[in-house]
């Protein structure tokens, strides 16, 4: 199941107009997808696994197949029924993708969580969920067990790689089961919930994300036409498998069109040469990084790196920086092709092959949805103005299709229906015929989609509008910036005026006049208006624990500086 049936994209308009996919009532991504490679092509590598201490593993799909059938067993014997929630967190080892395939053989709902998670931000996601299990490795036990008084819904406990009272292990677990059969399996249908993720929460608390078995399949437009992606191919994506970005290149996307992914087991800091390294080593031809990661890279000597075999490179996170993209043109010989989605979508907008690239713009729609810039009317802004990201929903009788699985008019592919927990109103994203995405971009007179910020993030001053993207790219390109976040802050005069928060690169010292410097260089970057009339330089810059700047704090900070 490689999707070669989606059209190419030769021509772009041809097929945005072509696209068609066809989601079975009972698609599941474990058995019709992962199942179909082991039983069709067993031999060929599902998966590198890269551990920290040791030479990297080539696990086959037919190994991974039989592991993930085993843990499916093993789940129903321990009386875990389909539709029931697990929580994992699991870092970037084999036990990640064996539990979460597992689980989907027999409907169990996982829901992935960062290994960065505290026992405060376990008991809610446990008590929000009413999960009945979690699966963990050992340095999240105690936690887990610190917690577990106050979570009347948690029944079962398995740990990877340790014993301890209480728990199941894990291996013990793949050792005793047999493969499960499909079937054996309870019946799942493409509408019934496969994964929950929690937002990561920049201004308030994580909200509950349910993805069913259509959503994976979704991924095949992010597969096929962004990432671009076909058999043969060693994909390898820079994420904690606690976010939706390892659904998109760890998982989906990558398996949908027969590509191996790469497991990087290594954590703490980031270290450029390791990474660089490990592209030519494993034959990488397709890499997705955040914004962060290219920044690093910028910032070193890349003239010793071997990107024969690289053939694309993704961003996503945040828009990349010009001159970044730049940077890393000049080393590889392409650039970085920005996309952007979200954990409610799959990807919505992209640089395509063949599609001319405009540094600095997220791309074009992507073939199968309607994806548009509108007012908050959802009317069509004109070209070069700010509106809203916004897919366009279904009508009946005029009217929005009730975004229900059972509705007869087609629901928007890998669309989420709304958030968990809600009181059913969902007017706060769901109206004038569209979804709102929460941020703000512009639409060129050739279609290309220009980033502007979260809607709350835009800066108005003295009657101009403001992107703080833009700002940010032009401090970005100083060589003495290292990272930058622009806020507004109030002013008596001008309503707001912009303001940066940087984090310097390494060499250079915080000084009023390199603060006039950088305040001159963007000046003559982009328009003078849009310089930040105060600089703010920061050991780091304040994060959601997915990396997220937390502008929202920034501007908490900002505000608190205002004279009275």
């Amino acid at each position: 199941m490689t999707f070669d049936l989606l059209p190419a994209m030769d021509d772009y308009e041809a097929c945005r107009r072509d696209v068609r996919l066809e989601i079975p009532d009972d698609f599941n991504f474990a058995w019709d997808v992962v199942g179909q490679h082991a039983r069709q092509r067993g031999d060929d590598v599902a998966f590198i696994a890269v551990p920290t201490d040791g030479p990297p593993r080539p696990v086959t799909f037919g190994a991974f197949d039989d592991a993930a059938a085993r843990v499916a067993r093993g789940l129903l014997r321990l009386g875990l029924n389909p539709g029931d929630r697990v929580l994992s967190m699991i870092p970037r080892i084999p036990a990640f993708y064996e539990a979460m395939i597992g689980a989907m053989k027999v409907g169990v709902v996982s829901m992935p969580g960062t290994n960065l998670l505290t026992s405060n931000d376990i008991a809610y996601r446990l008590r929000a969920s009413g999960a009945k299990a979690v699966i963990v490795t050992a340095e999240h036990a105690d936690k887990v067990d610190a917690i577990r008084a106050q979570c009347p819904s948690l029944e079962l406990s398995i740990l990877i790689g340790a014993d301890r009272p209480g728990w199941t292990r894990f291996e013990t677990l793949l050792a005793t089961a047999e493969p499960l059969e499909r079937s054996e399996a309870p019946v799942t249908r493409a509408t019934d919930t496969m994964l929950v993720y929690f937002t990561s929460g920049t201004t308030a608390h994580p909200k509950m994300v349910a993805r069913d078995f259509a959503y994976g399949l979704a991924h095949a437009l992010t597969g096929k036409y962004w990432m671009a992606l076909r058999p043969g191919d060693v994909h390898w994506t820079l994420t904690d498998t606690g976010w939706a970005k390892a659904a998109w290149g760890l998982v989906f996307p990558p398996w949908l069109m027969g590509a191996t992914t790469v497991l990087f087991e290594g954590g703490g800091k980031f270290d450029v040469p390791t990474h660089l390294s490990l592209i030519e080593t494993l034959g990488v031809t397709s890499f997705c990084a955040p914004p962060t990661v290219y920044r690093l890279f910028a910032q070193h000597d890349l003239g010793g790196f071997d990107a024969s075999r690289l053939r694309r490179s993704l961003s996503a996170g945040e828009p990349l920086n010009p001159e970044v993209i730049r940077v890393w043109k000049d080393a590889t010989g392409h650039a970085p092709a920005d996309g952007y989605g979200q954990t409610e979508t799959v990807n919505l907008v992209a640089n395509f092959p063949g599609v001319s690239l405009r540094p600095g713009s997220m791309g074009k729609p992507v073939p199968g949805l309607d994806v548009r810039v509108v007012d908050a009317q959802g009317r069509e802004v004109g070209p070069n103005e700010v509106g809203n990201i916004a897919v366009r929903l279904p009508t009946v009788d005029g009217r929005t299709a009730n975004p229900d699985p059972k509705a007869a008019e087609p629901w928007p592919l890998g669309l989420f229906r709304g958030y968990e927990s809600e009181d059913g109103d969902r007017s706060a994203y769901f109206h004038h015929g569209h979804y709102f995405t929460g941020d703000t971009a512009t639409r060129d007179e050739d279609g290309y989609i220009w980033f502007v910020g979260r809607a709350d993030d835009v800066i108005s001053s003295a009657a101009y509008r403001i992107s703080p993207f833009e700002v940010e790219s032009a401090l970005q390109e100083h060589p003495a910036v290292a990272e930058a976040a622009v806020v507004a802050k109030p002013d008596a005069l001008r309503g707001h005026i912009v303001v940066a928060f940087i984090v310097l690169a390494a060499g250079h010292g915080a000084s009023d006049a390199l603060a006039s410097e950088i305040q001159q260089h963007v000046k003559t970057t982009t328009a003078p208006y849009k310089y930040p009339r105060e600089i703010y330089f920061r050991e780091q810059l304040p994060k959601t624990i997915s990396g997220k700047i937390r502008r929202v704090q920034l501007r908490a900070q900002a505000q608190a500086m205002v004279k009275p």
